[in-house]
């Protein structure tokens, strides 16, 4: 007798794959009001990001290249920068499990979520054209799940769900002509960017011999010309690397994952026996003290949505209707021979001259219905793909594709028609603009927002921070080099600055010419998203970070006073904020509100991006 449980489940959405796009995509889902079941086949959230991979999240920013303070601020905000600012305080030490934690407590502390570790999604149910059911496996407890739902999301990197579904998928690199492509190749193949092996090393204070096992690959200098290793630099020291140990392109990256694990486990113990003993690299001392046995996957399946993202959409900044992201990392093509191919580049990396949309038709499919797709497997070309993999680009399009997921399921309807439904779409793009997501020409048209109805005044500004900018509708700067496309920029800095002269506190006021009944008061605070920051391994890299500390330019204590009878009452009072968007709720019918800020985690004056003001039924 079979000592296999079964289970029936039901929720609003089910996501599979728990990785820096699914994360995400449930956690704005539960937000959005859906019930959300989480289901991830390892015992951690993260993905390539996590302590089993510790790739670092890099996005739109190109880390750090696109990046000028008060002009061009492209780092990811949202759910992501949530994250970010919460790894960056509570995990100075840059500890790969701390962000397993951070994204474990984030998805526990959700009272519309179910995380369900340890489980994949093996097969679907479908029935009259859309899916019923997942199938679902937890091999350590013996149990199995059938799960009911409205929507369903795969954030897969694999697309193993949607493939289970029968939905349309490529896998290779399309040819130039297919999508009028100049960076792809004439002819198509089934070849993908390969994958990698990560190692960490520490220095130990004293010689450490290294001996390679004899089936580790052999490497010389000749070999690696192209692949700087024990060098200064980012992603070139010797405590961390290296990215560009990667092979496995030329193979299928589903079915040969066990092959190509083996294979990069011998080409990174050959690699640092080329650093521990074929020459002098600086490393007498040094020791590997951790390496990956999950291969950092960067491609597989990508499915076939409504629309395939491709080069000319990224590199002409393709205005799309639907947009609910953003992109900007450069399209960043490997040899798939990976290490095997000495005589190229790792890489090639062109960048495009602006950020650019990703539409929610590269996220859906009329075929299931209601099955939708976030991170490294949306509809794009291999091409357009090479920009839109990086973790926290595949962030922000979870984020995305989750808070239409729950408006899907919210309002019964199959995602496939959110697309051509205007209502729909300017429904879930002005959501994703309340939660600090960032799209690219889009401003806050929110109609329940009360403070664009107030008059706006501030104890001090600066000439191109005056206090008016708090409602602009947009909350950061864009129009600078390598930003936003000009005719969508908006120029201007996007927030009140205070007067340095002028010291703190400083106040922001906002006085309506009636009476409200505010029930939440949203504010948005400066964090720097001019410089890079995410959790790294490589020294290099985290120098360039205010890392382990809040952000210098983030308010860090700050009251909300209301203007009652004549008089001012205190609503709020915050000590030690460190992040970005903070909700708080209200009770009291009021003229006028005033928000002061007390100290800043840094900078000499006080910044506010934007204030919102939502009443009970809002």
């Amino acid at each position: 007798m079979s000592s296999i449980q079964q289970h029936e489940l039901e929720c609003d959405v089910l996501v599979a794959g728990g990785g820096p796009a699914g994360v995400p995509c449930a956690l704005a889902a539960a937000r959005g009001g859906a019930r959300v079941i989480l289901c991830q086949d390892r015992s951690v959230l993260g993905g390539n990001a996590s302590s089993e991979v510790r790739m670092h999240i890099v996005g739109a920013d190109a880390s750090g290249q696109r990046g000028e303070p008060l002009a061009t601020e492209i780092r990811e905000g949202g759910i992501i920068e949530e994250i970010r600012l919460e790894t960056t305080v509570h995990n100075p030490q840059r500890s790969a499990s701390m962000l397993d934690l951070i994204l474990y407590e984030k998805c526990r502390a959700e009272p519309n979520l179910t995380l369900m570790l340890n489980t994949r999604v093996v097969d679907v149910e479908l029935a009259d054209g859309v899916i019923s059911h997942a199938l679902a496996d937890r091999q350590s407890t013996e149990d199995q799940f059938r799960i009911a739902a409205r929507v369903f999301v795969d954030c897969t990197g694999d697309g193993q769900l949607g493939a289970a579904a029968g939905a349309a998928f490529r896998h290779g690199r399309e040819s130039a002509s297919e999508y009028d492509e100049d960076m792809a190749q004439d002819t198509a193949d089934a070849k993908t960017l390969g994958s990698t092996l990560l190692f960490q090393a520490r220095d130990m204070g004293r010689p450490m011999a290294f001996t390679a096992p004899p089936w580790a690959r052999s490497f010389n200098e000749e070999d690696l010309r192209h692949r700087p290793h024990g060098q200064a630099g980012i992603d070139r020291g010797l405590e961390y690397g290296y990215w560009w140990i990667e092979w496995g392109g030329e193979l299928d990256t589903v079915k040969d994952d066990e092959t190509i694990r083996d294979e990069l486990l011998a080409i990174i113990l050959g690699v640092w026996d080329h650093i521990k003993n074929g020459g002098d690299h600086g490393a007498q001392n040094w020791a590997l003290d951790w390496f990956s046995f999950l291969p950092g996957k960067r491609e597989s399946r990508r499915f076939v949505g409504q629309y395939v993202l491709r080069q000319a959409d990224l590199t002409e900044s393709r205005r799309q209707h639907d947009a609910i992201a953003y992109g900007g990392w450069s399209i960043d093509t490997h040899p798939p021979e990976g290490i095997d191919a000495p005589h190229l580049k790792p890489c090639d990396q062109p960048m495009t001259p602006y950020i650019y949309d990703i539409p929610l038709r590269s996220c859906v499919t009329d075929n299931p219905a209601n099955l939708m797709f976030a991170g490294r497997n949306i509809s794009a070309s291999h091409i357009a793909f090479a920009s839109t993999r990086v973790m926290a680009t595949c962030a922000v399009i979870g984020q995305g594709v989750g808070t239409a997921a729950a408006y899907a399921a919210v309002h019964d309807q199959l995602p496939s028609s959110l697309t051509s439904d205007d209502a729909a779409v300017y429904a879930i793009q002005q959501q994703l603009l309340r939660d600090d997501a960032y799209l690219i020409g889009q401003s806050n048209d929110d109609s329940y927002d009360l403070a664009p109805l107030a008059k706006i005044a501030a104890s001090s500004a600066q000439a191109d921070g005056c206090a008016a900018n708090v409602i602009s509708g947009q909350t950061r700067a864009v129009h600078g080099e390598k930003g936003a496309p000009p005719d969508r920029a908006r120029p201007g800095t996007h927030r009140w600055m205070s007067d340095p002269a002028a010291g703190l506190p400083a106040w922001l006021e906002l006085a309506w010419p009636a009476s409200v009944q505010p029930a939440t008061v949203q504010l948005v605070f400066d964090t720097g998203m001019s410089r890079p920051l995410t959790l790294t391994h490589s020294d290099a890299y985290a120098e360039r970070m205010e890392w382990g500390q809040a952000q210098s330019e983030t308010v860090r204590d700050y009251s909300i006073e209301g203007h009652v009878g004549g008089a001012w009452i205190r609503l709020v009072e915050v000590t030690g904020n460190y992040q970005r968007r903070r909700v708080h709720e209200v009770s009291q019918e009021i003229d006028a509100m005033r928000v002061t800020v007390t100290a800043t985690n840094g900078l000499d004056h006080a910044r506010i991006c934007e204030v919102r003001v939502y009443g009970a039924d809002d």
